[in-house]
């Protein structure tokens, strides 16, 4: 594609007036948005998704183009509305544009949106302080970043760095993001494999088998095969809301201290109320050495995500507190972001909103079950992160396919829709809980 200036020029001053408001939004404008939001799509970032995304393969004649939301409410550019039941996979836990949340970076961004890099930053400190006192055991220090897979990336080499060790002990089916070292401890090989080799010394063990993971334990010590740290999902996301037996992680806190090695808990999705509890590990009181945050932490409006670890372990970074960093990482708007978000999650107690709705939406699904023997295999989850297992990849999504077009939004897409996850915003209504199962109720009956 050549260079054209003029045509840039152009493009920009389009957006820039819809998005300020100088260009009414007539019908033909947002037929226009959509139709170039799709051409896009396939000229310029990705045709995969064309396929891959139900807003552009069965919306009709236009695709859903996302353009506004509330709550639990999405809003494309036509005017059709959604019912959120996916909450961007973890990131509106406080659900679509928490007036709190928004009214905290609106207030920071007309002060200073970025730092200087070189004086101190109030904000910063001020929710490392708060996280310290939120966090389990003695966690006490962290250091802040932009998504999810930079929290682990950050836990991954304080591991190494404080232990002297290189190996990572993770769990098959695990998410752990998509950059280079959280890619290294995936269990998943879709992801994985086109881009081995990565990080060496780095094992599996099956999530919730707390004896096979000994098992690894003892095979690296035998053979000196140094292991810095496990690190595990409280609750497995992306894998289907897996929930470990309740005694997998105290056990996992007693092996690693009995192997010396440090126990890296990654909270990205699990962490700020999703699964019933502040944190995923207050499940089962548990407290790790290591902690990695992201999604919902930015109450879905400025992202943010960080790790944290102990006083003890966190000495290995002050001989150069240069040996990470990051210019965007923890800047105001998202460290303002953050600590409304907490105060919201505080105030309104959404980890008991969690854990009450959670119980209310599992009973409602597994009615749905029972009704529906051979369409559903399995509902499953804590809190607000529930997966549904139907008894194939076809019917999950034509299924989800079917509450799409009936106006609700959940997780399934053509390439992976076994099981599906229900993860909205932890202040959703009862009355749309209600709807959602209706709704899927109608989709499956279109399958019989």
């Amino acid at each position: 594609m050549p260079r054209n200036i003029e045509n840039a020029k152009a493009e920009v001053q389009w957006i820039n007036n819809i998005i300020s408001g100088k260009t009414e939004l007539t019908q033909q404008v947002k037929e226009e948005i959509s139709t170039k939001t799709v051409e896009n799509f396939r000229d310029h970032i990705n045709k995969g998704f064309l396929e891959y995304r139900k807003s552009a393969t069965i919306a009709g004649d236009f695709a859903m183009t996302e353009w506004s939301g509330q709550g639990s409410i999405i809003t494309d550019m036509l005017g059709r509305e959604f019912i959120d039941m996916l909450g961007g996979y973890g990131l509106y836990s406080l659900g679509i544009r928490h007036p709190k949340v928004v009214e905290a970076v609106n207030a920071q961004l007309h002060r200073s949106p970025q730092y200087s890099q070189e004086l101190l930053d109030p904000l910063r400190a001020q929710l490392g302080r708060v996280l310290g006192e939120l966090t389990p055991g003695d966690i006490q220090y962290g250091f802040f970043a932009n998504s999810g897979t930079e929290g682990v990336e950050g836990a991954l080499k304080l591991a190494k760095l404080y232990t002297g060790k290189s190996g990572f002990i993770s769990t098959i089916g695990s998410f752990h993001g998509k950059t280079a070292g959280s890619l290294s401890v995936m269990g998943k090989s879709v992801y994985r494999k086109p881009l081995l080799p990565l990080l060496g010394n780095v094992k599996y063990a099956p999530y919730g088998d707390a004896d096979a993971m000994e098992i690894e334990l003892m095979k690296a010590a035998t053979v000196g095969d140094d292991i810095a740290g496990i690190i595990v999902e409280p609750v497995q996301g992306e894998a289907g809301a897996i929930v470990p037996p309740d005694d997998y992680w105290p056990r996992l806190r007693e092996m690693c201290d009995r192997y010396g090695v440090l126990l890296i808990a990654d909270e990205v999705q699990t962490g700020f109320g999703r699964v019933g509890e502040i944190f995923g590990v207050d499940c089962w009181d548990v407290a790790p050495d290591i902690m990695a945050f992201g999604k919902a932490l930015g109450g879905g409006v400025v992202p943010c995500s960080g790790f944290m670890s102990t006083a003890k372990i966190w000495e290995c970074m002050e001989p150069n507190p240069f040996m990470h960093t990051t210019t965007t990482g923890g800047n105001p708007i998202a460290c303002a972001s953050a600590l409304a978000a907490i105060g919201v999650m505080l105030e309104e107690d959404t980890p008991k909103q969690s854990a009450e709705k959670g119980i209310y939406m599992t009973g409602k699904l597994n009615e749905l079950k029972d009704r529906y023997p051979g369409m559903i295999k399995e509902v499953r989850g804590k809190g607000l992160l529930i997966g549904i297992e139907f008894v194939d990849g076809e019917v999950g999504y034509h299924v989800v396919a079917g509450m799409f077009k009936r106006g609700v939004l959940t997780g399934g897409t053509l390439n992976n829709a076994q099981t599906i996850r229900i993860e909205p915003a932890l202040t959703v209504p009862y009355e749309l809980l209600d709807k959602t199962v209706e709704i899927m109720e109608e989709a499956i009956k279109d399958q019989i």
